[in-house]
């Protein structure tokens, strides 16, 4: 045993020790001794209340340094290590974004970044009928040419229109048409333009508000009582140049409205025929509001010719919502993105597909393999996850089925754990199966494979461990290894 190993633990031993003990009383502090007045070029002597003080506090310093080397794990520290090191990274990325903006302010927007969030920072603000600070945010956006520019450009021009300033919005239109030939909001933009004209020659006041409220309200009323005049007058409204506010409320209404005509408008909006951010909220009601075998349906139409990637992550959740297993699982298995196929795999393990989720890892490439495995984490799959440590060979899997293993089903696989670190040859693991039976307490365990363990740094890591356990077993380990 190492003599760094030996300082560890005497160091544990003696702070349980103090902690368990109380402290024998300071002694008494010898009388001060007569001042002398200072001898001219000479710095004066310490005294013995220097010393003793000196000595003391040397004391407190050392057994502070012993108590903190005695709590503060390797693995505690590693991951303080860990955290650093990934906060200097983001430091040194964001270095790097900094360095390469260009003088457009280009940038390469994923989704759920920042661009999704100055856009509902934008819609928001929109809401709030602060048009101004408004078309800021979204002219910000339209300069970065991110994939929800388009969006932006239309509710620019939405927000120069209620400023009065309406050549400046007729300009956000025109840009719009001319560099996004394909986009979702034409048919928005052309009826905002047509809006636009017919205001033009009338004084408008940015303060001035249309009762949006009061119109939800006489809306939310006449679908209770007559459904069939209800519906055309909401699909007029969401057709037309209303907040954001207004027509996701409007559309909520709709699918609400429990009849036919409503239904088909919602399912007519799911499939793209109004703009993208409608598209989005409708593939979300028909999931959770008009659950049903037809709705199922559509959803698995959209899914199968869409191209958005947000469309289809939405008619995921719909699958799920709807309680449509099985095409999810269909998603999971053939869907050619991989990042839809994560998704489609992560909401499996929510809806506790188990049995599919392990039919899929047996032919699956490592790294769908590893997200399965992620994913199995949530349930009792404890005899798998062993059968995955005892036969899988890629150690990172083994790794992964590990750390699934502790999620849920440690404190019943202790013993099947152990059985397999004999036999395992990655340090990794091996220094894995040491923390995992630490965390689960099982010190006996732990004193065994510490016992029979020839590898001193796993040897260290099985004492490191025991070192954090209030067990009697840890405690004569421990007490042993110092002894030898």
């Amino acid at each position: 045993m190492n003599w760094i190993l030996k300082t560890c633990l005497l160091a544990t031993l003696y702070a349980a020790a103090v902690t368990a003990q109380p402290r024998p009383p300071k002694p008494p502090a010898p009388e001060p001794a007569p001042e002398a007045g200072p001898v001219p070029g000479l710095a004066a002597p310490a005294t013995d209340i220097d010393r003793f003080e000196l000595d003391r506090i040397t004391d407190e310093a050392r057994r502070i340094a012993a108590d903190v080397k005695a709590t503060v794990s390797v693995e505690v520290m590693n991951q303080v290590r860990e955290q650093v090191e990934a906060v200097r990274e983001k430091a040194r990325t964001f270095g790097l974004i900094a360095q390469n903006f260009d003088k457009d302010f280009k940038f390469d927007w994923k989704p759920g970044g920042r661009e999704d969030n100055l856009y509902r920072e934008g819609t928001r603000l929109l809401d709030e009928r602060k048009w101004e600070r408004a078309a800021d945010v979204f002219s910000n956006i339209v300069s970065r040419g991110g994939p929800r520019s388009d969006g932006a450009l239309y509710w620019k021009a939405y927000a120069l229109h209620k400023l009065g300033r309406r050549p400046d919005a007729q300009a956000a239109l025109a840009d719009l048409a001319k560099s996004y030939p394909a986009s979702g909001w034409l048919n928005d933009s052309k009826a905002l333009s047509v809006e636009i004209s017919q205001a033009s020659g009338q004084p408008v006041s940015p303060e001035s508000q249309d009762d949006d409220e009061l119109k939800l309200i006489a809306l939310n009323g006449l679908v209770n009582s007559d459904p069939e005049r209800a519906v055309p007058l909401i699909e007029k409204l969401l057709m037309g140049s209303h907040s954001p506010k207004m027509k996701e409320r409007a559309l909520f209404v709709l699918a609400q409205s429990g009849s036919a005509k409503g239904r088909e408008t919602l399912t007519q909006i799911a499939r793209g025929k109004s703009n993208p951010d409608l598209q989005l909220k409708a593939l979300r009601y028909l999931g959770t509001a008009m659950r049903s075998k037809e709705s199922r349906q559509v959803l698995a139409e959209i899914y199968s010719s869409a191209a958005s990637v947000e469309v289809k992550r939405e008619i995921l959740r719909g699958f799920v919502a709807n309680g449509d297993r099985e095409r999810l699982v269909n998603a999971a298995r053939t869907e050619a993105s991989p990042e839809l196929r994560r998704d489609a795999i992560r909401l499996m393990g929510e809806t506790r597909a188990y049995v599919e989720l392990w039919q899929m890892y047996q032919g699956a490439a490592p790294d769908i393999r590893q997200e399965i495995l992620r994913a199995m984490a949530g349930g009792d799959n404890s005899d798998k996850l062993l059968e995955i440590l005892k036969t899988e060979k890629d150690s990172k899997l083994r790794l992964e089925a590990l750390r699934a293993l502790q999620r849920r089903d440690a404190a019943k696989s202790g013993e099947a754990i152990a059985a397999i670190y004999p036999g395992e040859a990655d340090a990794e693991v091996k220094k894995e199966i040491l923390r995992t039976i630490g965390r689960q307490n099982n010190a006996k365990i732990l004193v065994d494979l510490a016992r029979k363990e020839a590898d001193p740094a796993l040897k260290r890591e099985a004492v490191q461990n025991l070192s954090r356990m209030k067990s009697k077993e840890a405690t004569d380990f421990l007490l042993e290894v110092l002894n030898k």
